[in-house]
């Protein structure tokens, strides 16, 4: 870094959630590093966010259309000044000394090119049992203590302002592996760390069907979006019991043609999806307890199946796009085969 304190901005897309935003922003008041400039880009929304974030005296962008987060970001980056970038999601409240932290292991490291932080267990905002769940998946998932760092996610990531020029901006034509395609860029010249000494509370969904269409839509874009060299790392386990729990329905059916010993099979399957990810039901029970632990096997065994249903389907569009594109590029052959 070239000054002694270097300028963090903190680049934060918006739609709308104006009293969440207002959260996100006051934490950021809370900050122990005090050299930080916020930038809060409105993502066209309809709600008063824009004038929350005017009122606290941060900077505000305005984007031409809805175009969600990415090129909110990327819009951000362009008026940033500072020597570090700090993207942050909107509803996410840091700790005190997050920024602080992230300054310090970024001037202490300078092959580190992207710097992303995790979630917190609780829930910002939302208490119900379902935000409680997610709070808790979220945070196990996310923490580098368990598992190699193959990852990154926008929602919490500093990255040097000289090596977000250098790599380039977010790729605004992705969707849901946006952060996955960034790792890959940065690691080509640069390190990818994660560190739980950045940390924040998110506001998570509150109800398990908010979750699961979430988790559905993600699931088939990222199967659509997934290009050749993204490393899906621990995430691998996962899928495969995903994948076990799809076949868990079909398999409802044996009994009809191979009697008793086909009843077993649902329940062996479902019994080899969670030890695929028995870390995370191990996890929810130590922390919670058993009455919430159980709670939490049965969404997650949702959250999972419904996973993988959407990777299906995913692969499935992928699939057939594909040969439509190739039928499509054979026709004008075919014309100009013809006149000849």
């Amino acid at each position: 870094m070239s000054r002694e304190h270097p300028l963090v901005s903190v680049i934060i897309p918006s739609y709308n959630r104006s009293g969440v935003l207002k959260l996100c922003l006051e934490a950021l008041e809370e900050q122990t590093y005090p050299h930080i400039e916020v930038i809060v880009v409105d993502d066209c929304g309809t709600e008063d966010a824009a004038q929350v974030a005017a009122a606290m005296g941060t900077k505000v962008v305005r984007t031409r259309v809805n175009g969600g987060p990415t090129p909110a970001r990327n819009l951000g980056a362009e008026h940033a000044a500072g020597e570090i970038l700090l993207f942050l999601d909107a509803d996410i409240a840091l700790d005190p000394d997050a920024v602080e932290n992230a300054v310090r292991i970024l001037e202490a490291h300078p092959e580190i090119g992207a710097l992303g932080g995790i979630m917190l267990p609780e829930s910002l905002v939302s208490q119900s049992l379902a935000s409680q769940y997610r709070a808790l998946q979220m945070h196990r998932w996310w923490m580098p203590a368990h598992r190699p760092t193959l990852e990154l996610h926008a929602a919490v990531l500093a990255v040097p302002a000289k090596v977000f020029a250098e790599i380039g901006p977010f790729d605004p034509r992705l969707r849901e592996t946006v952060s996955s395609d960034y790792r890959i860029r940065v690691t080509r010249s640069y390190e990818v760390k994660l560190s739980d000494a950045i940390r924040g509370r998110k506001d998570h969904d509150p109800t398990v069907r908010m979750i699961l269409r979430k988790v559905l839509r993600r699931a088939r874009m990222s199967a659509l979006d997934w290009h050749q060299g993204e490393t899906p790392g621990d995430s691998v386990p996962r899928a495969v019991g995903g994948v076990l729990l799809l076949a868990a329905v079909p398999a409802l059916a044996l009994p009809l043609v191979a009697g008793r010993r086909g009843a077993l099979v649902p329940p062996a399957l479902v019994a080899a999806a969670m030890a695929m990810d028995a870390g995370t039901y191990r996890f929810a029970f130590a922390q919670r307890g058993v009455a919430f632990g159980l709670y939490f096997s049965g969404v997650h065994l949702a959250v999972t199946f419904t996973g993988a249903l959407g990777g299906a389907a995913g692969v499935l569009q992928r699939f057939a796009l594909s040969r439509l594109e190739k039928a499509a590029a054979r026709k004008p052959n075919q014309a100009l085969a013809e006149q000849d």
